[in-house]
């Protein structure tokens, strides 16, 4: 993605209608003269001057999969917003056996797998939401939950559910960084 010259003149315009050189119309004109850069660093650019950042949908293989009515994740500026994932290996349509920890633990390992393919990793994830199809295992799914993440201690909500697809006991979705 390449930003024409008159589009560094606005951008410019803007920044410095805004009291001070903006790095981002200095990083976009460097970018433009190299050919290119990511677009997360000229959507975090485009946002600081003002212009609402681009929302992208993303999937595993770069193309919409047509049998889900979903994306794995959507990329809006800096942050990743990734679909639930259930306790499922990739490829496979069960649900690992061993309850809900071994279903977490998989979860989690299917949120880093998302989170690699798209640039950010589990350190940088924001927000998690676990829904439990009962929420009397939360103290069980919460061992696997704080051993997948380590030190990493993002924001989070856990809540029951009256079920979950493919009879899953856990569905985490998260919030990411760059």
């Amino acid at each position: 993605m390449k930003f024409s010259l008159p589009s560094i003149r606005i951008l410019r315009s803007t920044c410095e209608n805004r009291n001070g050189i903006c790095l981002a119309v200095l990083l976009v004109g460097a970018c433009t003269a190299l050919a290119g850069c990511s677009v997360a660093v000229l959507d975090a650019q485009a946002s600081s001057a003002g212009i609402a950042p681009r929302v992208e949908m993303l999937s595993a293989s770069g193309k919409p999969n047509p049998a889900l009515p979903f994306s794995e994740a959507v990329r809006y500026g800096n942050t990743l917003y990734l679909a639930g994932q259930l306790g499922i290996v990739p490829g496979e349509s069960e649900l690992v056996p061993g309850g809900i920890q071994a279903e977490t633990a998989q979860a989690m390992k299917n949120i880093a797998a998302v989170l690699k393919r798209h640039g950010s990793g589990m350190d940088k994830i924001l927000k998690c939401t676990i829904f439990l199809a009962d929420i009397a295992q939360w103290g069980d799914m919460n061992v696997a939950y704080v051993e997948a993440l380590g030190d990493h201690r993002p924001a989070r909500s856990a809540l029951g559910v009256s079920g979950l697809a493919r009879g899953a006991a856990v569905e985490i979705e998260c919030l990411a960084g760059f």
